[in-house]
């Protein structure tokens, strides 16, 4: 069949079908079972006018149950002032795709240039890059600099209280690029550094990755694993919920090669799973292994002050094969979302709203743990997530669901991992517990 708004003639489709050594298109879905093909006209609606289009979407939206939402791992329900949508289409800041004609784009290379400033400031690190898709393929960047950056290892660690998708994403990225990837042990929910000396003493390790909070919410404490790292020439690589970083101490004041992770915390909206950005800062030393994009301030002819991109591999576009890294797509517009975020509110605003989210999760966890009918998992410090057992979890949860409240995520078969953020009221943590 002949689509009419694609290019392609018969005799180009034919052409490829026989370079490819098949005879028609039907043979390029032959592992599809029939039974899940469509088969028939597409049934396309009759054109609608501005108002009817809105009013249909504004039905089919009508049809989604909009819940009180205490779920996180990895994802929060953080608020964004009303203002950061209007600031975000302002036409200064919207310039045509990727920014690599300085003399239009000075716009997206300011905002990207403030937000290298921000997060290297928020990280503590020296230098901050730009353009990650988000926080598992950030930390998966990371993974490829610590392996491109040693000589002879081919070993990268990660600790299994590492999200589950960040572990995924780092398995497909190591299996296609030959690097060995191994778990360090949990021991009571936080990294064995026991299990970490011990696997650093057989060698051949490029780099190790840990996440602050971890999975569970828990806060962990880092002493000394920088220095195991860089005894044996490895990068220690830190993943962050950005938003945390306002109150917990910094990847640079644990000594972190790399910091990494998403900013989906910084106002972004959950928006069903995106989009989102990642970041990725690091010392000094690395700077010209970070991929994605920097961008550097200067001055023109004129003395005046501009902003153009600097330390950029070309390799990274048009030598594919040989790039460390083939990330070249902006995320910019969620760069600049969370640069006008954290320009509303502040250093202290940044504080006050992390503050507020934890003062919430541990009223929360108390209630819960004096109804008798929860127990903590591990008993450890927590930010503003932790994980539970729940009598009769199903029940409760189902309970919550049919009262508008989202109360957590679903762990194994009796566990429950439940996040606060400064948007969740007394009255509604009062409401989640009163279910039980």
């Amino acid at each position: 069949m002949i689509h009419k708004f694609l290019p392609h003639t018969s005799e180009d489709i034919q052409q490829m079908l026989e370079r490819v050594g098949i005879k028609n298109l039907n043979e390029l879905y032959a592992e599809v079972p029939e039974s899940i093909r469509f088969k028939g006209d597409y049934d396309l609606p009759d054109t609608m006018s501005e108002l009817e289009i809105r009013k249909f979407f504004e039905k089919l939206g009508q049809k989604n149950n909009k819940l009180t939402c205490f779920a996180g791992g990895g994802v929060y329900d953080h608020y964004a002032p009303s203002v950061i949508n209007h600031l975000l289409s302002r036409s200064e800041f919207l310039t045509s795709y990727t920014p690599y004609q300085a003399e239009i784009s000075q716009g997206t290379l300011h905002y990207i240039f403030e937000f290298q400033s921000m997060m290297a400031e928020l990280t503590g690190m020296d230098i901050a890059n730009a353009s990650m898709y988000e926080g598992t393929t950030a930390t998966a960047e990371a993974m490829m600099v610590a392996f491109d950056n040693a000589k002879k290892a081919d070993t990268v660690l990660y600790s299994e209280t590492l999200c589950k998708d960040i572990i995924g994403v780092l398995k497909t990225y190591a299996h296609f690029h030959g690097i060995k990837l191994e778990a360090i042990k949990a021991v009571d929910g936080v990294t064995s550094h026991a299990d970490l000396e011990a696997r650093m003493q057989e060698g051949g390790v490029a780099g190790v990755i840990v996440q602050q909070p971890n999975r569970y919410g828990i806060i962990e404490d880092f002493t000394g694993f920088a220095d195991t790292c860089h005894d044996k020439k490895a990068l220690f690589i830190i993943n962050s919920v950005t938003a945390d970083l306002a109150l917990l101490k910094t990847p640079k004041e644990w000594n972190a090669d790399i910091a990494v992770g998403d900013i989906q915390s910084l106002g972004l909206p959950m928006g069903f799973g995106g989009p989102y950005a990642g970041y990725m800062c690091s010392t000094e030393k690395l700077m010209r292994k970070l991929p994605g994009r920097i961008v550097g301030k200067t001055v023109d002819s004129r003395g005046q002050r501009v902003f153009a991109l600097t330390l950029q591999a070309r390799e990274q576009h048009i030598r594919r094969q040989k790039a460390t890294s083939n990330i070249c797509s902006n995320q910019s517009l969620m760069a600049l979302y969370a640069t006008i975020y954290m320009s509303i509110m502040g250093k202290e605003g940044l504080k006050e709203a992390a503050q507020i989210s934890y003062d919430a999760a541990h009223y929360l966890c108390e209630q819960l743990l004096n109804s008798k009918r929860v127990k903590l998992v591990y008993d450890k410090p927590f930010f503003n997530e932790f994980l539970v057992h729940v009598e009769d979890r199903d029940k409760f949860f189902n309970k919550a669901i049919q009262q508008g409240i989202l109360p957590g995520i679903k762990v194994d078969d009796d566990k429950l991992l439940i996040a606060v953020t400064e948007k969740r009221t007394k009255e509604e943590i009062d409401t989640l517990v009163g279910l039980l």
